[in-house]
């Protein structure tokens, strides 16, 4: 093809001002989406406005290069990666560029993620746009336009293509109009000048003219009729609509610029009724019955996700709100009171006499339900000892009075297949059916009888007046079966109306017309041979298969939030909107590096190392990726191989081996902290100058702590004190405070006889054989008192995860491993299980912003810690989300400092700058201490163990508690 020669990635990058990558690394993050589709993508452009898409698409043009938009990269039928010049607007093109209340409208660049959106319109009047997909938290409105998606509030909303009235766009061939209704006048005013435009208009009315009697008839007249393009639309009945056409187009016609979007104005009170039901069927039958009631979502669920959701521990705080049954429908309805809401509520469960009806009014609550629903996808996609499910059938549509029927007869086709395991859930209200189905898409046969069943499947779906897609498109999944809905003629009409835009097919071709086959073009495949190297973790939850850890991400993209909402994931996609700096991105590159095809080099590879780079280890994604991506292990995997016998970057040896260093720098601390604080010396360690470095401390505490008789009447017990590097060499106050308040608790405090280590530092640089010597020390040395059942107290978060985390994936079965992982507590976790009498309270109350460490998230839990500080006093002011930055050896390198700063400004530094300064800035970790220490708060940190110590000893704390709460050495 003439797109893929050096031309056009010279004259891309002399034309566009944006970012144009043709980069393997690049290429691979974008070759596929959440589908089960894999397409090498020519290049990636990233434009820097709209004005620069539009030059792209000229140079594209020029070349004969077939372009596609993205939007989210969240397609689950393949229609967002294709082997073509893929545009990515999320990074740049993502303006509101006008609301007007008075018209309720907006106008919106392709790029601009949905709930990004709403947050801005609602403070015009409190309007939204209505349709809300799953994704909402990360979709753009490009991508919902290319599908024309719906979500569950499209019960209330109707489609995007409901909720658009004008589009800007722009033709292969480089024509730019904006579109929407057009009257018989303004039809002749475009006629009146010759041209292309003139052109378009003259031959989509043509189309329409002969193809009359078959739009009439060939397109079922239900809510989610999504399949296909909407040739309705051109009829006169509804306007001769250009821009509702073009909506759910998927690429494949015109390039979207702009968006002109209808807005309305929000419900502002919500009830929800939980109906169960003695299995699906039965609760499909409930929906006619229902949906004159008017609500705003109409959801339905069955037992299978209930049940993989708690298998996998998700949402078990809304599950107790279910009513009993083996199917449930979740009744959304609004008002403008919240009596007019409840009335409502009632008046429904009134109306169906249904004795086991549940009504929810609490916000909490309703949100609980909500995203048992909303992470329906992941949930069913990876269960914990199931077959992975995979789309291909998920979102067909039917009539809502046809649901009942149709839930049966699909769940008997699924039984016949085998596939009895998909759950099935969806938009019920509005006929649509979700479900993953465990395909076998790695064996010739069990590829033919996936295509055995979807074949069935589209016969069943149109035997009920229904759509092959109620949601998700076509794309290269269901664009083979359209003929079974609408026929030759209309499918004719299809590949007509596409060449009226794109007669050359550069428009993302091969989907929904001249399709590429369903079964082609596999992720997987018949010949999918991943490479299975040997491991330093066991990948317990995998297999032991690290390429079956690389495939666990299924593209739901929630790594892609702009705002994580409290949640962590992913940091370094939050400041740099960059999709290989995603945790999605990554993954995609893991696979690619198992299968080998694109990237290979295994181990070695330079482009996996790059995309890896930026990723701080925080471990967010193993609690917020809804598939439990745990990005943190696979980095130290890869590099503790891409190393192997290599030379490794200086901060390795000067910051991976810390604790031997820290030991070292005990013998003199003062000499040790001299030569930190010379810049010269910190470019040859590998260390940004512009970073303070920690100061050691005069002496070790835990030396001392094994020379101090105990004190306390030790009532509760021994607990043996970890005595982390971190804490030992830079922040003995931390130490001294927790052994205060132990034995303030009733607590013996023992700590180990000799040094141990939990081998963090090792593991975050990927030396994981030193890690795993380093434990072994360690596993062994505390043998003697986790045999007796004594608990482990760690102090420093990332420590404490170490052992809880990592350590069981490094050893496996060993029991002493296990006994030390099962026994290791937090300090809040243990004065909350085994002293639950224990309260101090400072003498007054203060407020405090509190940055909870990143593996506090992910692994260790904040529960106990805030249940400490309401007791003791403390009013927590700001509790910011995201990671602090800094994140051990991440934030320290000259090459990382611009990134970890922007994770901190995000939202832990705004925090502490709007903070009084009686307020305490409390950060267990030392990290997030030495982030906020370095970067020009005139604040520092303090452990939750120095402000109970404060507690216990009855020290007022007055202003900026930190000075009162003793002497920092840390920065």
């Amino acid at each position: 093809m003439a797109g893929r020669g050096t031309g056009l990635a010279a004259a891309l990058a002399r034309e566009v001002r944006g970012e144009v990558r043709f980069d393997t690394g690049s290429r691979a993050a974008y070759s596929t989406d959440a589908s089960n589709y894999r397409h090498l993508p020519i290049a990636v452009v990233c434009p820097a406005d709209v004005a620069d898409a539009v030059a792209a698409v000229a140079v594209c043009a020029a070349h004969d290069a077939p372009v596609v938009s993205r939007g989210g990269g969240t397609a689950l039928a393949g229609q967002s990666c294709n082997e073509a010049v893929l545009l990515d607007w999320s990074k740049y093109v993502n303006r509101v560029e006008s609301v007007d209340e008075a018209t309720r409208t907006a106008v919106v660049q392709p790029g601009i993620v949905l709930d990004d959106l709403n947050a801005i319109t609602r403070r015009h009047g409190g309007l939204i746009f209505g349709p809300k997909p799953a994704t909402h938290t990360h979709c753009t409105i490009g991508g919902m336009i290319g599908n024309d998606s719906c979500g569950s509030t499209a019960q209330w909303s109707g489609p995007v293509s409901a909720n658009v009235r004008r589009l800007e766009v722009l033709t292969y061939d480089g024509l730019r109009m904006w579109v929407g209704p057009t009257s018989d006048e303004e039809y002749a005013a475009i006629q009146r000048v010759p041209g292309r435009r003139a052109d378009i208009y003259r031959r989509l009315r043509d189309l329409r003219d002969r193809y009359a009697e078959q739009i009439a008839t060939r397109f079922p007249d239900i809510p989610r009729r999504i399949s296909g393009y909407d040739l309705t639309s051109l009829t006169e009945e509804r306007g001769f609509n250009l821009a509702r056409a073009l909506v759910g187009t998927e690429s494949t016609c015109v390039t979207v610029l702009r968006a002109e979007l209808a807005l309305r104005p929000e419900p502002p009170y919500r009830a929800v009724v939980l109906l169960g039901y003695p299995d699906l069927g039965s609760a499909g039958d409930a929906v006619p019955a229902i949906v004159p009631h008017g609500p705003i979502q109409l959801e339905g669920l069955d037992d299978k996700l209930v049940r993989y959701e708690r298998e996998q521990g998700r949402n078990l705080a809304a599950m107790p709100l279910l009513p009993p049954g083996n199917a449930w429908l979740m009744v959304e309805l609004g008002g403008e009171s919240a009596d007019e809401a409840t009335d409502r509520a009632r008046a429904l469960v009134a109306d169906l006499d249904h004795t086991q009806a549940r009504l929810i009014t609490d916000g909490g609550q309703r949100a609980r339900l909500q995203r048992l629903r909303e992470v329906a996808l992941a949930s069913t996609s990876r269960t914990p000892g199931g077959p992975d499910t995979w789309p291909g059938w998920e979102d067909s549509a039917v009539a809502p009075n046809e649901v009942g029927a149709y839930l049966r007869e699909l769940t008997g086709l699924l039984n016949e297949f085998g596939y009895g395991d998909a759950s099935l859930y969806g938009h019920f209200g509005q006929g649509c059916v979700h479900t993953s189905i465990p395909f076998d898409l790695t064996d010739a046969d069990g590829i033919a009888a996936y295509r055995r069943f979807v074949e069935r499947a589209a016969r069943l779906c149109v035997a009920h007046r229904g759509s092959l897609s109620g949601e998700h498109g076509d794309g290269q999944s269901r664009a083979a079966l359209l003929s079974v809905m609408f026929g030759p003629e209309i499918v004719t009409a299809f590949e007509e109306f596409k060449a009226v835009f794109d007669p050359a097919d550069r428009m993302n071709p091969g989907r929904i017309v001249h399709p590429r086959p369903l079964d082609a073009d596999l992720r997987l495949g018949a010949d999918y041979a991943p490479a299975q190297p040997p491991t330093h973790f066991r990948y317990s939850t995998d297999g032991g298969s690290f390429a079956r850890a690389a495939l666990r991400c299924v593209g739901v993209g929630e790594c892609r939030r702009t705002d994580p909402r409290g949640e962590v994931m992913c940091p370094s996609y939050l400041v740099t909107r960059e999709e290989e700096h995603s945790t999605r991105g990554r993954a995609r590159l893991l696979f690619e590096m198992a299968t080998g095809e694109t990237i290979e080099d295994g181990w070695r590879s330079r482009a996996v190392h790059d995309a890896l780079d930026l990723c701080l280890m925080c471990k967010g994604c193993r609690s917020d990726c809804p598939v439990g991506v745990d990005m943190a292990t696979y980095k130290a995997e890869f590099l503790s191989h891409h190393y192997a016998g290599r030379v490794r970057p200086v901060d390795h040896y000067s910051l991976g081996w810390l604790p031997v260093l820290a030991r070292a720098a005990a013998l003199a601390p003062g000499v040790a902290n001299a030569a930190t604080r010379i810049p010269a010396l910190k470019r040859l360690a590998g260390i940004d100058p512009k970073r303070t470095a920690p100061r050691f401390a005069h002496a070790r505490i835990d030396r001392w702590l094994r020379r101090r008789p105990p004190r306390g009447s030790g009532h509760r017990g021994p607990v043996l004190l970890f005595p982390d590097t971190f804490s030992t060499a830079f922040a003995p106050g931390v130490v001294a405070s927790a052994v205060g308040v132990l034995e303030a608790a009733g607590f013996r405090v023992v700590v180990p006889p000799r040094a141990v280590c939990c081998g963090l530092t090792w593991i975050s640089t990927g030396q994981l054989a030193t890690a795993k010597r380093v434990l072994r020390r360690t596993v062994d040395a505390l043998a003697p008192f986790t045999r007796a059942g004594m608990p482990v107290v760690g102090l420093e978060p990332s420590c404490t995860a170490t052992l809880r985390s990592d350590l069981p994936e490094l050893f496996g079965d060993d029991q002493d491993a296990r006994r030390l992982t099962r026994h290791t507590r937090t300090l809040a976790e243990l004065l909350v299980e085994r002293a639950p009498d224990f309260t101090p309270r400072l003498r007054e109350p203060v407020e405090a912003v509190v940055q909870k460490h990143c593996h506090h998230h992910s692994v260790l839990g904040f529960d106990c810690d805030q249940r400490l500080m309401a007791a003791a006093g403390v009013r927590v002011r700001d509790l910011p989300g995201g990671c602090c930055g800094l994140a051990g050896n991440f934030g320290m390198v000259p090459e990382h400092r611009d990134v970890s700063i922007a994770c901190a400004e995000r939202e832990l530094l705004p925090a502490i700058h709007a903070a009084g300064p009686s307020a305490v800035v409390l950060a267990d970790g030392f990290s997030c201490r030495l982030q906020i220490a370095d970067t020009g708060t005139g604040r520092r940190g303090v452990h939750l163990a120095e402000l109970l110590n404060a507690a216990v000893r009855g020290t007022p704390l007055g202003e900026y508690p930190e000075r009162t709460l003793g002497p920092r050495r840390e920065a």
